[in-house]
């Protein structure tokens, strides 16, 4: 805590005045976030499930299955990434309501590896979720849903997708393959602003890109990147408020000085600590 509080107070001198005069109101508020519909927040939620709102699926020939009609149809691919704070999981649910509004079936998945809300349910920063499948691979996604009810899905909706290894080739085979709808949310990249994932490799596959901005915490500019708090290095962090912020492209570069400058402070403390000083008797 010592550090993330210097860390802001050093941040906070090397802005500009102009900075100092800006209001600091509704931070991370996306800024083309729409509210949902009532009937997406749900306090209690059951297994996780499929939500159709469809009548009877057509069929060719009068004789032909759901999946034949689906593969005589072209799938898409839809991605939207961002920093984190940005909405992508606020204009994912929205997305995958719209189209459960239109009559098709939908199904959403996430990372097991995220477990900050429960794994039961695809979770917003402001608490808005839906149901949800987790799981540790996309390619068992049809063998825990089972083959007739994946045959039925229309819509595939993917949380968080940079913790997914196999998201190239599911999305190719979901889209190309089985015609499916596959909208896709996740980071483009990590704190570093390297690549996160596999989500950039899906770029070229997709019918469309989103990129979403969120607000800088230091300054309220829009902000493109994501700024780590603390001096864990590896790059697979789960965490919300606590670990990360928003920042802006001057914010960003300002904070990977000052973090640097809070470790090497805190190495010297560290070494002129009797306690941590090993005797080399």
């Amino acid at each position: 805590m010592r550090s993330i509080s210097a860390m802001r107070s050093l941040l906070l001198c090397a802005s500009s005045p102009t900075f100092l005069r800006s209001s600091a109101s509704a931070l991370r508020t996306p800024l083309s976030s729409l509210p949902f519909r009532p009937d997406l927040s749900c306090s209690k939620l059951g297994p996780a499930r499929l939500v159709t709102t469809a009548g009877p699926k057509a069929r060719i020939g009068g004789g032909g299955s759901v999946m034949d009609v689906r593969a005589a149809q072209s799938g898409e691919i839809h991605v939207i990434v961002g920093p984190m704070f940005a909405g992508k999981t606020t204009a994912l649910l929205r997305r995958v309501q719209a189209e459960a509004g239109t009559g098709r079936t939908v199904a959403l998945v996430k990372s097991d590896k995220d477990n900050r809300y429960g794994l039961d349910s695809v979770v917003t920063h402001d608490g808005t979720k839906m149901p949800c499948w987790a799981l540790p691979k996309l390619s068992s996604f049809q063998d825990k849903l089972g083959t007739e009810a994946y045959n039925k899905v229309d819509v595939i909706g993917i949380d968080e997708a940079q913790f997914f290894d196999d998201l190239h080739d599911f999305c190719c085979k979901a889209a190309d393959r089985d015609g499916k709808i596959v909208v896709v949310a996740g980071l483009d990249g990590d704190y570093k602003r390297n690549k996160f994932g596999s989500v950039l490799d899906i770029i070229p596959l997709a019918d469309s890109v989103t990129k979403l901005t969120a607000r800088c915490e230091l300054c309220g500019r829009r902000a493109f990147f994501t700024l780590r708090k603390t001096q864990e290095t590896k790059t697979e962090l789960i965490g919300g408020a606590d670990v990360y912020m928003p920042v802006c492209r001057q914010h960003y570069s300002d904070g990977q000085i000052v973090i640097e400058a809070t470790r090497i402070v805190m190495d010297i403390e560290r070494s002129s600590d009797p306690r941590c000083v090993v005797s080399s008797q």
